[in-house]
């Protein structure tokens, strides 16, 4: 069922079956990642093609001693996107690049059926949404004058919002006149989120404060 459909030779036929279910199945990858998270178009045309490039590279050098150098040499490409991408977007650009070897080296029908299976696990587990964090999980950053002591100076409104809370990073800004204060913080059932913010806002003189979700972080 999985053997290859390669011979000793590359024929016309074989190589225009390799590079068209590459292509078809990018297309279905690439489907599947619009289906589970924001996209956009260049990156979504990206997981079309990329399948089909790669099964090039590795027909080129079929047979050859040059396959495991080209399989390294693919794999790498992957370090040089131009934007850093997230562990969802890397996830799907391994899943193109594994499709392309597999149809690359002849194995359609296992290409075929692992895109199937990666793509429905992917889908199921997305609409589970499997590994989200809470709501009430945010990242907090705090601006604050450098003359104040931020080890204790948030403690009151923290106590009264917060059911936990822990300081990330502390960093200098603005040419060392101001930290740059982030909590991972986890606000309480029920609690106001501007109330809190407001109050906070009297403590640093109401210099930028920002609340937001731990996803949308590591998406920016």
């Amino acid at each position: 069922m999985f053997n290859s459909v390669l011979g000793t030779t590359l024929t016309a036929m074989n190589f225009f079956i390799c590079i068209g279910t590459a292509f078809v199945l990018g297309l279905v990858i690439g489907f599947i990642h619009m289906l589970c998270a924001r996209t956009n178009k260049n990156f979504v045309i990206t997981l079309a093609i990329l399948p089909m490039l790669v099964t090039l590279v590795i027909l080129l050098v079929n047979g050859n001693l040059g396959t495991s150098v080209a399989i390294v040499g693919a794999f790498s490409l992957v370090r040089f996107r131009s934007i850093p991408g997230n562990s969802r977007e890397i996830m799907f650009v391994f899943f193109a690049m594994a499709i392309g070897l597999a149809t690359g080296t002849g194995y359609i029908a296992f290409a075929a059926l692992f895109t199937v299976i990666v793509g429905l696990l992917t889908l199921i587990l997305t609409k589970l949404n499997f590994g989200d964090v809470s709501s009430r999980d945010k990242i907090l950053t705090i601006l604050i004058p450098e003359e104040l002591d931020y080890t204790s100076l948030f403690d009151e409104e923290f106590k009264e919002f917060l059911s936990s809370h822990k300081l990330v990073k502390a960093k200098t800004t603005n040419m060392g006149s101001m930290f740059e204060l982030t909590y991972q913080v986890t606000i309480k059932d029920g609690a106001n989120e501007k109330q809190f913010i407001d109050k906070l806002r009297i403590k640093n003189g109401n210099l930028k404060i920002a609340l937001s979700h731990p996803l949308l972080e590591e998406e920016l």
